[in-house]
């Protein structure tokens, strides 16, 4: 069956912003002209993927009425004859269809994804967090995709990080199927150095089948009552297997303070219109 919905988890309070989150979702945060979530329905649509479904809480409306059509918009930009902005706009609306479910409270990754159970049914389906941003040549979800259509099991994003990172992501053992591919054995989250099975870090894009999303329904909340779903993964590999694939490309984590001024300096050096005076700019700080 081919994957043609995804979910993008976005009911999380984005605390590390604080206090710019406490009025304003994290995923609304722009690099350069762009909103964060805007990439990452770029990559699902440029993956195949048709519909979207959207997993939002209170004080994220803003999301809703980005992807919404802006009729008085539409209207001013056609009135002031600015047909390219007013393409890019129409654009936005169309990209895919969109759905939007509310999480009452935050109880977890794994319970926001399970709020669109009834969505999705009894199909795989996609997963893409909002602080995941790939600059790749083939998307990093139509990667997944491929390998989930030559495996057939849930396939989970990877990443080789220094292993003294480890504290801040979940990290797999696994053994090594190819350069790219893994058989996952184990999954920690957030080990110490000491602890961490490998380095490689599980990075915010998941291939979900309905068995594994069955299994994730069952999983017991852990820690703070949350429902997780590395905890669900947990569960399931102990009768099935998962697979991780290593993504090729360049990954900023937009959750972090330090990847999101990463993320804007790195495409506003790939924006045609900013490229010169930025890099212009960059080159005339004195850095001593």
């Amino acid at each position: 069956m081919k994957i043609k919905k995804a979910i993008i988890p976005a009911a999380g309070r984005g605390t590390r912003f604080l206090p710019l989150t406490k009025s304003q979702p994290k995923e609304m945060l722009p690099i350069v002209d762009k909103p964060c979530i805007q990439y990452l329905v770029e990559e699902a649509v440029a993956s195949g993927i048709e519909e979207i479904i959207i997993i939002t809480a209170r004080g994220k409306r803003s999301i809703e009425d980005y992807f919404d059509q802006s009729f008085e918009l539409q209207y001013h930009l056609r009135k002031k004859g600015e047909k390219n902005l007013l393409k890019k706009i129409e654009k936005i609306e169309k990209m895919a269809k969109f759905y939007y479910v509310r999480q009452d409270y935050p109880k977890g990754d794994g319970h926001a994804i399970l709020c669109a159970k009834e969505l999705v049914k009894e199909e795989p389906f996609a997963v893409l967090f909002g602080d995941d941003i790939y600059d790749s040549s083939v998307p990093a979800l139509s990667q997944l995709i491929n390998k989930y259509e030559e495996l057939k099991t849930p396939v989970i994003a990877l990443e080789k990080i220094p292993k003294t990172e480890t504290h801040k992501y979940g990290i797999v053992k696994t053994n090594k199927i190819s350069d790219k591919t893994h058989n996952i054995k184990g999954l920690i989250e957030k080990p110490s150095p000491s602890r961490a099975p490998s380095n490689l870090a599980i990075t915010g894009k998941y291939i979900i089948t309905p068995e594994l999303l069955q299994t994730l329904s069952k999983t017991k909340t852990g820690q703070g009552s949350e429902l997780r779903l590395i905890n669900g993964m947990q569960n399931y590999i102990k009768g099935h297997s998962i697979h991780g694939l290593i993504i090729d490309g360049q990954r900023f984590d937009t959750g972090d303070k330090l990847g999101y001024l990463k993320a804007v300096i790195h495409f506003s050096l790939k924006h045609k219109n900013l490229q010169k005076e930025v890099k212009k700019f960059l080159q005339s700080l004195d850095l001593n």
